[in-house]
């Protein structure tokens, strides 16, 4: 007898199991089923199979939906027909284009009317024209989302303000970039990110790999003093591609990385670890490095420090003391040690009261890209002078981002230069000019300088 056998048709299949299947898919095997057949051309076009692929890659909710007029499937048709060559990078850019503005409105409100509106897609294949090179895809597609900001101050992308130096870095939009396009050698290929109106400060975009750089990673350029060929430029790294720049930005921003001081944003680096607490008072330590007043070629890098002393708000009325003077032993990474004291701090000597916070900013230079730093400060209490204690300073470490040489280098010889200093302690190149009223200048020009050290 003949076995007897029922053919499967996927016509006659309930619609609930096949669609149960189909949630499992992304949005490219949907779209290849819809091939298929009928049946599954029409079931993959499902409203509710598109809704959690709205979300994943377009972040859009049912407000957004319903605004639309349209259906879920459409609706993730509309946004991959404009965005779709970045979808791999819209969802991640776009929530944190999203976190930096929700941050912004709380915390710097002037900030966000800076912000421009997306480039469009013919706004920046112009912009490519122009240029001759390729702008990668993460670029392009946050510049989509906002074409960077305004020429104004504060900056988007962090500002430092130390002494009579200070910074505030804008987020270039596309056109004013390509303005600043580089074809110099030394520079080829460069694509300016942002820009400081106060000190000529620009973090760039390699857009081939030439001269050293790899592809598309973010640098601060510095030039190499030593080197008799002009265009030697070493680089301090501050990304790999757009996408970990900006984002790790963002993050840091957000998160409370860096502080908010008077409606801007402070590059400051807070280590978790850099605290110490002595008795009542609690000292808490952020360090941040000055690019700009650093040089690879001579070796000298600037960092600057932010320290935060705090007295208890349950402290007793009579713990209430005044700082008289400060320690420091300073470790470099070869090894040296240096020990430095001082009365007060930054020429203050601040009373510390139960609730009382006292910050303050200083700077130094090392001729090696890491070091540490720790100490005590000297206290007495006002009720009874004659009780005198100290106070710990955590140890904390500054370290300079990573840096590459360019790719030949030539020693200069017999180059020598004459700088003094004046009676305050700031530097200057014996025509008076004080270093942090000097529009556009490296601090890698002033090789040899003596520079302070405010510890």
């Amino acid at each position: 007898m003949a076995a007897s056998c029922t053919e499967l048709r996927l016509d006659l299949l309930p619609s609930d199991p096949l669609l149960h299947i189909l949630f499992y898919l992304d949005f490219r095997d949907l779209v290849h089923c819809s091939y298929v057949s009928r049946r599954l051309n029409e079931l993959s076009k499902h409203n509710p199979l598109w809704k959690p692929l709205c979300s994943k890659h377009w972040l859009l909710t049912d407000v957004d939906r319903l605004q639309s007029g349209v259906s879920w499937y459409y609706l993730f048709r509309q946004y991959y027909k404009d965005l779709g060559r970045y979808i791999q990078y819209y969802p991640v850019l776009k929530r944190a284009w999203d976190q930096l503005k929700s941050f912004l409105q709380q915390r710097c409100p002037r900030m966000i009317s800076s912000l421009k509106e997306g480039a469009t897609e013919v706004e920046l294949n112009n912009i490519e024209s122009q240029i001759g090179c390729r702008l990668p895809d993460d670029y392009r597609c946050s510049y989509r989302i906002h074409n960077g900001q305004k020429l104004v101050i504060p900056g988007l992308m962090g500002s430092m303000s130390l002494s009579n130096h200070y910074r505030s870095e804008v987020l270039l939009d596309v056109e004013t970039a390509a303005g600043g396009f580089q074809q110099r050698k030394g520079m080829r290929r460069c694509l300016p990110l942002t820009f400081c109106f106060h000190t000529g400060l620009s973090q760039y975009m390699a857009l081939q790999p030439a001269e050293g750089r790899r592809m598309f990673e973010s640098f601060y350029p510095c030039p190499d003093q030593t080197a008799q060929d002009p265009s030697a430029i070493d680089m301090f790294i501050t990304g790999s591609c757009f996408l970990e720049w900006f984002t790790t930005y963002v993050h840091n921003v957000v998160t409370g990385e860096y502080p908010i001081i008077r409606d801007q944003i402070f590059r400051y680096v807070h280590d978790k670890s850099c605290v110490a607490s002595t008795g009542d008072i609690t000292v808490s330590v952020s360090t941040s490095f000055l690019p700009e007043l650093s040089s690879v070629h001579p070796p000298h890098f600037f960092f600057t420090y932010r320290i935060r002393i705090e007295m208890s708000n349950s402290a007793s009325p009579e713990a209430t003391c005044q700082l008289d003077s400060r320690y420091w032993k300073i470790t470099t990474s070869d090894g040296n040690v240096e020990e430095v004291q001082g009365p007060g701090v930054v020429g203050e000597y601040p009373v510390m009261t139960p609730g009382k916070v006292h910050e303050y900013a200083s700077c130094t230079t090392f001729s090696t890209p890491s070091e540490y730093m720790e100490g005590h400060y000297t206290f007495h209490r006002l009720a009874k002078k004659e009780e005198v204690f100290q106070v710990a300073i955590p140890r904390f470490h500054m370290v300079c981002p990573p840096f590459r040489e360019p790719v030949v280098r030539t020693t200069v010889t017999n180059h020598t230069a004459r700088f003094d200093h004046d009676d305050d302690g700031e530097c200057y190149d014996g025509d008076g000019d004080d270093f942090g009223n000097l529009r556009g200048i490296n601090m890698a020009a002033l090789e040899g300088a003596w520079c302070p050290r405010h510890i």
